[in-house]
């Protein structure tokens, strides 16, 4: 890192924010790129969030990250939005512009595309009906993702089901609820399947799900991230499904943040992914 009386300032507003990667990853490609900048942690409590927000430009800082439980606040303070932050409802980045006015992102819907690209190169989501586990945040990214990128129709299961109706309505396209007890058999011909939910993650419950009729050519991805490997990605792998981690999703979708704030586009690498994951 190289820090002088010019340096880019930059970094993630959340309560709590100290188990937050952000400053790890952003630091590495600072320090990767030679830039003269920082990005630090800032721990925020949600009655002083707006205060922060609009201190922002005036402490020469050139945007943020937003991780909870400010997401939707951001989107409601940020006098800019671009369309698919307002179709998702949450904005996780915030850039400021040259008049000090703040502009809101959310860039979890390019992080998802972008990982799935990477991790199986020539993925397009108009393949065929995708199969979407969860109707949190995460979920609005994935399905709005999708559905830019063509997915011919979404099928939606969550354990609360008014939730996926609530998700489905506010998203509008081609979203078809589906009960949770017939997860097994939404996956028949199903080109895409990935797990929103917090089930599988370390600490929580497994994801049960019966694979046997998702087509052996479905890509399957998780964003869960620790473990790296889940149980749904094991078993997919042992019956031959391209299958993608939700690690690069939390790369991925830090990129474009990183490139307004400090002027490069960065790269998203193995010895990245291994850096990340370190303590």
């Amino acid at each position: 890192m190289i820090l002088t009386g010019h340096a880019r300032l930059a970094g993630v507003i959340g309560w709590p924010v100290g188990h937050s990667r952000s400053p790890r990853l952003h630091g590495y490609w600072l320090d990767k790129y030679r830039l003269d900048g920082a990005y630090l942690p800032l721990p925020v409590q949600p009655g002083r969030f707006e205060q922060v927000l609009r201190a922002l430009p005036h402490m020469g800082f050139a945007g943020a990250n937003v991780t909870v439980p400010h997401k939707e606040a951001a989107l409601a303070l940020a006098d800019h939005v671009e369309p698919v932050a307002r179709r998702i409802g949450a904005v996780n980045t915030l850039v400021v512009r040259p008049d000090g006015s703040l502009e809101g992102h959310n860039t979890d819907a390019f992080g998802f595309l972008e990982n799935l690209r990477q991790g199986h190169p020539g993925f397009s989501a108009a393949a065929g009906p995708a199969v979407v586990l969860g109707a949190g945040g995460a979920a609005r990214a994935v399905i709005a993702a999708l559905q830019e990128d063509g997915a011919p129709a979404v099928r939606l299961l969550n354990r609360t089901a008014e939730r996926a109706w609530q998700v489905a309505a506010e998203l509008g396209g081609p979203i078809e609820v589906v009960p949770w007890e017939q997860r097994a058999e939404a996956l028949a011909g199903a080109a895409l399947l990935v797990n929103t939910t917090t089930l599988g993650m370390e600490g929580q419950p497994p994801l049960l799900l019966d694979l046997q009729q998702l087509p052996v050519d479905a890509v399957v991805s998780d964003i869960v991230y620790v473990p790296l490997e889940t149980e749904l990605l094991g078993a997919a792998r042992r019956r031959g499904n391209p299958a993608v981690d939700g690690l690069g999703m939390l790369l991925h979708q830090a990129r474009p943040g990183f490139a307004a704030w400090f002027g490069v586009m960065p790269e998203v690498t193995d010895e990245l992914r291994n850096f990340v994951r370190g303590p």
